[in-house]
């Protein structure tokens, strides 16, 4: 075979290379005996020549910002994205590719961020890598816009994605496909494995849609590829056009066969289980061509075909480092600005500058407040929301944001419109770019539409922010279909998230501060419609732990502890004060769970110990069992009335919080307290 480095390639030279990728992804998915063949076997001469020919990285260099993203948002096929990556030169040996799906490996079953070199979103989840790209091409397109120059154009790279039927039958890939095609991102290129294959069978069963049409509606640029088996002329003018046609996202819709060139091709069976020794036996000797005895081999040839790309890449990388040096010089502020963006620097003074108690308000203006001070200070901040701009708040007047639009994306305000979920996901794909951080708004009763997304961005450490307003029956006459009782729970259970529900204005914009010091955490701020006063006590640090006691007992034997979040908090106050001269109370403000239990359990004993603890939400009681002996909230849907009326209707109302205090008190009179609020760590 003649090295592929030194002269145009033939098509027996790209099978060769091809039918190599084949054997070493088949290999993957057959030592561990557990994974999708499939679709490895059928991508893999699209993948041959998006790594060999077209993507501009530095597997030396993973993380330079110019570099080409790649996404494989069809994340069963991991077996190929490894295999990619290690032929490419990236650190994926081969090794990590026999330890595939094991214990410990960086060859996890689906990709993951941070695990695997070179892997830029997490997926497998369907349909969530094809939403993130379009968050990574709109991060691309806002970057350009605002840093580059004549000349300078530090910021010009593409997004490239694979997906399959399963990506596009998913809700959530049309909400951010109908947005790419609304933002016109031209630097976002879309590879659809159309082989016509899900899990059940044939997509016969239940996909029918005239796909060219429909994303040609959608703004898409479409470009039908009918053998994406063998035609690699074909396949690389798919890509040269793509990437020639301006103003418009492009989809490429590349006809394959699952398992190509397995007896069981074509089928839903060669799709997520090994195809046994003697069929991988048999292909490789009678299919492709290679010894059967032999796996886990690349050949010479191959590796230096990849080599000859990654060191282009290399090329590129340090001329792009030249020029960007160059750039700072000519453009001291702009380059300053740059290097902020991509450490995430904040200007020093901007916590102090953030609002604090004044007036009567409710949470989501206590946010609007303190996002005005955050935006205007740390222009890398990017977002918007799902159609709800004007309940949830985001777009402070003071921070002069321009929308992100077609012919405006230097702009910061994303218009998502009613897309939730999508919202969630392109947030998570801004975020993984680098350079930005992403917040988006909807009511916190509709992030649980969003969940899917949610998810992975506590797993990929993406720091995003949700303004989830509206966060409880005192949003009032909506009624239960609005009124999240249950949504904390869900998301208080969810590793590596951080919930807050503030009660005031300075807790709101200490909730804010938090969230901006936890790049590696996505935050939930839930946020009242109702307006509340303000706490005498509230504090800025007592917020950073999580909790703390924001209206101390009075001298003497403490009876009973009252511990609330957000707007709830004022009631307890309330409460206590009814009790003076009866029981001696303390109220805890307590927003964020995640933040108290990393405190020292010291000072978890001193604000919760020493007397039976009533929780007061207006929530679900699921998880206060680990603090509280007894809890005040909404056992059932909510009810459609004033939210005073609510409010009054399950017991939270001050007068009401003492009386279940008094009861409380009474049940544990000269009895031991139950472990569990000790226990405070478990």
């Amino acid at each position: 075979m003649a090295s592929p480095a030194k002269k145009p390639r033939t098509e027996q030279d790209d099978e060769f290379v091809t039918n190599c990728i084949r054997a070493l992804a088949v290999d993957t998915v057959q030592k561990a005996n557990s994974g999708h063949p499939g679709a490895p076997m059928g991508m893999a001469p699209i993948a041959n020549i998006l790594f060999g020919e077209t993507l501009t990285y530095d597997p030396k260099h993973p993380e330079w910002h110019n570099r080409d993203r790649f996404v494989l948002s069809n994340g069963h096929a991991s077996a190929l994205i490894y295999t990619m990556l290690h032929v490419a030169g990236y650190k994926v040996t081969m090794d990590d590719l026999k330890a595939f799906r094991q214990m410990d490996s960086i060859t996890p079953g689906h990709p993951e961020r941070g695990i695997t070199p070179g892997v830029e979103v997490t997926t497998g989840p369907l349909g969530q890598g094809i939403s993130n790209a379009v968050g990574l091409a709109i991060a691309e397109a806002h970057l350009a816009a605002v840093f580059n120059k004549p000349g300078y154009d530090i910021v010009d790279h593409h997004t490239y994605v694979f997906c399959g039927d399963g990506c596009l039958m998913e809700g959530v890939a049309q909400e951010s496909l109908s947005l790419a095609g609304h933002l016109a991102l031209e630097k976002l290129i879309v590879v659809y494995d159309d082989n016509f294959i899900s899990i059940d069978g044939s997509t016969e069963l239940a996909y029918t849609e005239k796909k060219e049409d429909k994303y040609r509606a959608l703004g898409f640029h479409t470009i039908v590829v009918s053998n994406g088996d063998s035609d690699y002329a074909a396949m690389r003018n798919a890509i040269a056009e793509a990437k020639a046609v301006r103003g418009k996202p492009k989809m490429i819709l590349l006809r394959t066969t699952i398992g190509k060139g397995a007896k069981l091709q074509n089928t839903a069976k060669v799709h997520g289980s090994p195809l046994g020794a003697e069929e991988v036996a048999r292909v490789k000797k009678e299919v492709w061509g290679r010894d059967p005895a032999v796996s886990f081999f690349v050949d010479a040839p191959v590796y230096a075909h990849f080599a000859a790309q990654a060191a282009k890449g290399a090329d590129r990388r340090a001329a792009w480092e030249t020029l960007l040096a160059a750039y700072k010089k000519q453009f001291p502020e702009e380059g300053k600005k740059y290097d902020a963006f991509f450490s995430g620097a904040m200007p020093a003074d901007w916590e102090s500058r953030l609002p604090r108690n004044a007036d009567k308000v409710a949470t989501r203006q206590a946010s609007e407040k303190a996002m005005g001070v955050l935006l205007s200070a740390a222009q890398n901040w990017i977002g918007g929301s799902a159609d709800l701009t004007g309940s949830n708040l985001t777009r402070p007047g003071e921070a002069a944001m321009v929308d992100f639009q077609k012919a405006t994306p230097a702009g910061r305000y994303l218009r998502f419109g009613v897309r939730e979920h999508g919202m969630c996901a392109v947030m998570n794909g801004i975020d993984a770019h680098g350079g930005l951080r992403a917040f988006g708004g909807t009511f916190l009763n509709f992030i649980s539409y969003a969940l899917g997304s949610v998810r992975l961005a506590a797993m990929s450490h993406h720091g995003v922010v949700y303004v989830a307003t509206h966060d409880s029956i005192g949003l009032g006459e909506d009624g239960p279909t609005h009124q999240p009782v249950e949504t904390l729970a869900s998301l208080r259970a969810t590793p590596n998230i951080l919930v807050l529900r503030p009660a005031d204005q300075t807790e709101t914009s200490a909730a804010w501060a938090v969230a901006v010091a936890n790049p590696k955490r996505p935050s939930c701020l839930a946020l009242s419609r109702h307006a509340v006063a303000p706490l005498a006590n509230s504090s800025f640090e007592g917020v950073k732990k999580g909790g703390y006691v924001v209206d101390k007992e009075a001298a003497g034997k403490l009876d009973v502890i009252f511990v609330s979040s957000g707007t709830e908090v004022c009631l307890c106050v309330e409460a206590k004060a009814k009790l003076a001269g009866t029981l001696n109370a303390r109220v805890v403000s307590f927003p964020s769970w995640e933040l108290f239990a990393a405190q020292p359990e010291a000072y978890q004993r001193e604000v919760l110990g020493g007397a039976p603890v009533l929780s007061v939400e207006p929530f679900n009681a699921l998880g206060w069992e680990r603090y509280a002996h007894a809890h005040a909230g909404v056992p059932e849907w909510g009810a459609s009335a004033p939210a005073g009326k609510i409010y009054e209707k399950f017991g939270l109302t001050g007068p009401a919080l003492a009386e279940r205090a008094k009861v409380l008190v009474k049940k544990y009179d000269g009895q031991a307290l139950p472990p569990r609020p000790v226990n405070l760590l478990a």
